[in-house]
């Protein structure tokens, strides 16, 4: 059978309070709802200082929704670690993972924004060595022994209920490569980057293991199970567009991203192929097509979608997909 994931990043054109509360209420009660419906795994990520409110705090909101539920899995990607204090998010994500009982995985990001280091302090031309010094103190952290930490004696506290701790690194470049390597950490590239994942590979047989590579598929996209789909990208395409173009418009050149992309018309974002809308049978065709394993990557509430119209999609996949998917 397909697997399914949701992302939520909570972003909205001009949010108010009150619109955010909505939105956020919605996206945890969304995640819930995920649980019981053949939805495995709900994503965040973090970025600061966007006008469209998109997530700041992926490990406050992996925390609220874990707590309402007792399988669901989520996933931080990326939490930009050389922005925090290391120590405190050595707290935070062991008690995170004490309380879901190992259900918080976290991928660790350099950023590629300067003015986020700007904003928090930090010196981006010296982002590489943060990225260092932040990890090298995670690890040590989550031993829960004593260790040096710039000249005095610390000790985090509680240790986390899993061994080893859910943390990869994120990136798509050759020195993150090699930064997973050196650490013995698995890696999460951003997009499907076969070359970079064996070159990866190939550093982790020099520091003596194996390695462990994840990224998304060839031709990843996000669904939107709808009726009628030329309605939906008229009525609900200008929402993705914003999201895309915000996304857009904070990446370096550098940058690789599975859902990155250079449109700048409804029509042209229709074409890329980067969100889809679709209806009932083309999902499931092409689920069938694909075989296990195929990934359904639902992002319900894009861009500032109607909360309304994003339970509807949800309901739809769940109603006239899921079913059909189990009796195949």
């Amino acid at each position: 059978m397909a697997v399914a994931m949701m992302r939520l990043n909570f972003a909205q054109p001009d949010p108010g309070p009150g619109e955010l509360h909505a939105r956020y209420r919605a996206g945890i009660d969304m995640a819930v709802w995920a649980e019981s419906h053949g939805i495995a795994t709900v994503t965040h990520e973090e970025h600061h200082g966007v006008e469209n409110g998109w997530s700041p705090s992926p490990l406050v909101t992996a925390a609220a929704i874990l707590s309402g539920t007792t399988t669901l899995e989520v996933s931080v990607r990326a939490l930009l670690v050389p922005l925090h204090d290391p120590l405190r998010i050595a707290e935070d994500i062991a008690v995170i993972d004490i309380m879901s009982a190992g259900r918080l995985t976290v991928v660790g990001g350099i950023g590629h924004r300067a003015a986020e280091y700007e904003a928090h302090g930090k010196d981006w031309a010296a982002r590489g060595a943060l990225m260092d010094h932040c990890v090298a103190t995670l690890l040590e952290a989550w031993t829960g022994e004593p260790f040096e930490h710039l000249g005095t004696i610390v000790r985090v506290t509680p240790k986390p209920y899993s061994t080893p701790v859910p943390f990869l690194l994120g990136g798509n470049s050759r020195p993150a490569a090699r930064r997973a390597a050196r650490f013995g950490l698995p890696i999460f590239f951003s997009a499907w980057m076969p070359e970079l994942a064996t070159y990866y590979l190939e550093q982790c047989e020099a520091m003596g293991w194996a390695g462990e590579v994840i990224m998304p598929p060839v031709g990843f996209c996000h669904h939107f199970v709808v009726d009628d789909p030329d309605r939906a990208w008229a009525e609900f395409g200008g929402h993705l567009l914003h999201e895309a173009t915000v996304y857009a418009g904070f990446t370096s050149p550098e940058h690789t991203s599975a859902v990155h992309t250079t449109a700048t018309t409804v029509e042209d974002l229709r074409a890329r192929g980067t969100y889809r809308f679709m209806t009932p049978d083309e999902a499931l065709a092409e689920a069938n097509a694909a075989g296990p394993g195929y990934s359904f990557n639902f992002h319900p509430l894009c861009g500032g979608l109607p909360i309304d119209a994003a339970w509807e999609m949800l309901q739809r996949w769940s109603d006239d997909v899921v079913p059909r998917l189990a009796a195949t």
